[in-house]
């Protein structure tokens, strides 16, 4: 009979369903699950601070994606969620340190401590260093390489948990991350080796594309909510013969380092 008992509580408690709130629109569990781990994630979403929390949380990326801030998730919002997209956070304090860290000096060493298997190390080489070329055009910065030891920014790929306590989630969500200038972890751009990395020629995530972006963030830059904008944090494949800085990245470069 306790045996029996225990199998009916079972299903019982499997069978039991919990409304969704308000706030969930027409979403399912699962699409549900994934909007608080992105809330969680990039616009400091707390379950535990119920009053509004959360319909302003969602009015605050609706906001900043341009999409109309109901405080419910829609279809577009969703679909936002949903798409592959840098680790650093939208609008909150993502670096080491307070204010808005910059390199003290023009000069900004790097260094590229490991590669990816996608792609010949001369080309992730190439494209590190045609990712920071248009940074340096857009400012004063010069930027120099180094082979060894430590530099200003440390660039590699990993996979998983790396070491700075933002592990990354396999394939597809999560690219890459990025820390503002400043010692240790700072300026560091890191890669998700489980992504399938390109070189614009085939098929895959645009490495250049991720590059520019991630190192905008080793430089100072937080993310804009202008679509053109390189730092806007969702990718969005381009024509390699159509990408470049747009007004918005250089204002902000040049907010930083002013011109060349």
């Amino acid at each position: 009979m306790h045996y029996i008992a225990v199998c009916i509580l079972s299903l019982l408690t499997c069978c039991l369903t919990f409304p969704l709130p308000q706030e969930a629109g027409n979403v399912n569990e699962q699409q549900w699950e994934k909007a608080q781990e992105y809330l969680k994630k990039f616009y400091s979403y707390k379950p535990e601070e119920r009053i509004n929390n959360l319909q302003n949380k969602i009015k605050q990326m609706q906001k900043f994606f341009g999409l109309t801030p109901t405080g419910i998730l829609n279809a577009n919002t969703m679909e936002i969620i949903q798409k592959p997209r840098c680790g650093v956070p939208d609008v909150e304090e993502f670096s080491l340190i307070p204010g808005k860290p910059k390199w003290p000096s023009k000069v900004v060493t790097y260094r590229i401590v490991s590669y990816t298997q996608d792609l010949p190390k001369s080309t992730v080489d190439y494209l590190v260093d045609e990712a920071l070329t248009m940074w340096s055009k857009a400012s004063s910065l010069v930027f120099k390489k180094v082979r060894k030891g430590h530099a200003d920014i440390m660039i590699g790929f990993a996979r998983g948990a790396h070491g700075d306590f933002n592990p990354f989630d396999g394939p597809g969500g999560i690219l890459a991350h990025a820390f503002a200038p400043g010692k240790d972890l700072g300026g560091d751009a890191h890669f998700d080796n489980d992504e399938q990395w390109s070189d614009g020629s085939k098929i895959g995530i645009n490495f250049l594309f991720a590059a520019t972006h991630e190192l905008g963030h080793s430089l100072g830059l937080g993310h804009s909510s202008d679509p053109e904008a390189v730092m806007y944090p969702t990718y969005t494949h381009k024509n390699r013969k159509d990408f470049g800085l747009s007004k918005d990245d250089i204002k902000g470069i040049q907010n930083l380092y002013k011109k060349r």
